[in-house]
């Protein structure tokens, strides 16, 4: 039998027929004033929490994170970089979109009685693709350096009882998360729940321009119309519009091989699947932007954020429905170890019985030496 789709008036954009398709078509469906009503539940926009006491790990007293994961094991680490958005907008962009809508998750979880975890971003610099060389702004770190940061993160959390970890970025590094992810589950085969999401791309649909009053008229790339709205929701004080300038790159090729930022044409390639076809940005867009943020607005980029912070709380729930606080999947059948191996590891720390996962025995070949 083929699986059924929730089709709407534009034959580009279809969601499928289960709850994360349904949750699409409802936020796809909603009037704007439902909208306005997700985002007060969040309490979007909000001024951001990362110094705010209580909302991170880091900035809470450790006896209540401890209260806090019992209830939610769940962390959600946000990736960032600091990278050239033009003059109108600020370099640490990529971080404050994750944090401002982790932390409204944050908010809106808490008033359930269920609140998710949040870490400080492991990465403010964040790795980069060839192309962003050379740009003044822009801080490139190498990959081995990102993907260390981030398993080594991975582990500490999990040490700490947190063995859900869910990474959300909005920055063009995301094949070095997923090795992240990979190497880590490779390196040492622990039970959890370890994902990465490219929030824009998960909901691709809601940035695609379809001529409604709210929609965005331009598909999203760099530091433009998309990133430059969701900006003015979110921290319209980092964003000075008096001096935005517009820009468009120079490529080599004609249009159709390589996509852009959430893979809206379904073309050949992703956009990171190749350089030398067009221009680096030093040369090609020296304004640090790719598209037209003079035609942002801060109502275009409402229904993409509640789709978002709907998806996540989605996610969250279905989550802790399979595995509640305190459990993992099945040890023997998610890694090569056996659930009396790693029975001391899995336990709360400083519990009765409970071994640091630093003592891990090594398994396999692709331990680091």
């Amino acid at each position: 039998m083929g699986k059924k789709w929730l089709l709407t008036e534009y034959p580009e954009i279809i969601f499928e027929d289960n709850t994360v398709g349904r949750l699409k078509k409802e936020i796809w469906d909603a009037s704007e004033e439902k909208i306005e009503g997700i985002l007060k539940d969040y309490e979007i926009p909000s001024t951001s929490e990362l110094g705010k006491a209580g909302c991170y790990i880091q900035n809470t007293p450790r006896v209540k994170c401890i209260e806090k994961r019992r209830k939610n094991d769940i962390v959600f680490l946000p990736v960032g970089s600091t990278e050239n958005h033009g003059l109108h907008a600020n370099s640490g962009l990529d971080t404050f979109m994750v944090t401002q809508i982790l932390e409204g998750l944050r908010r809106y979880t808490a008033k359930q009685a269920k609140e998710v975890n949040l870490a400080f971003p492991p990465l403010n610099y964040g790795g980069h693709p060839y192309h962003h060389i050379g740009m003044p702004g822009t801080v490139i770190m190498p990959e081995e350096v990102v993907k260390e940061t981030l398993i080594y993160t991975m582990l500490g959390l999990w040490n700490d009882g947190y063995r859900k970890v869910v990474m959300i970025n909005n920055h063009g590094h995301l094949w070095m998360l997923v090795t992240a992810v990979q190497e880590f589950m490779k390196r040492f085969q622990l039970p959890g729940i370890f994902q990465v999401l490219d929030w824009h791309r998960a909901v691709r649909e809601f940035f695609i321009p379809i001529g409604r009053d709210d929609s965005l008229e331009t598909n999203f790339v760099h530091a433009d119309e998309s990133e430059t709205s969701v900006a003015m929701l979110l921290f319209p004080e980092m964003v000075d519009m008096s001096v935005v300038q517009d820009a468009e790159g120079e490529s080599f090729l004609p249009e159709g091989h390589f996509d852009i930022s959430v893979d809206p044409f379904r073309r050949p390639h992703r956009w990171s699947e190749g350089e030398g076809h067009f221009a680096i940005e030093i040369y090609g867009t020296p304004e640090g932007v790719v598209g037209k943020p003079s035609l942002a607005a801060a109502r275009k980029a409402k229904r993409p954020i509640a789709a978002i912070l709907k998806y996540l709380t989605l996610l969250t729930d279905q989550i802790l429905e399979a595995f509640p606080a305190g459990t993992v999947p099945p040890v023997e059948k998610v890694t090569l170890r056996t659930a009396e191996e790693i029975k001391p590891f899995l336990k709360e720390p400083f519990s009765n019985g409970w071994k640091s996962v630093y003592e891990l025995p090594h398994i396999g070949p692709f331990h680091k030496l």
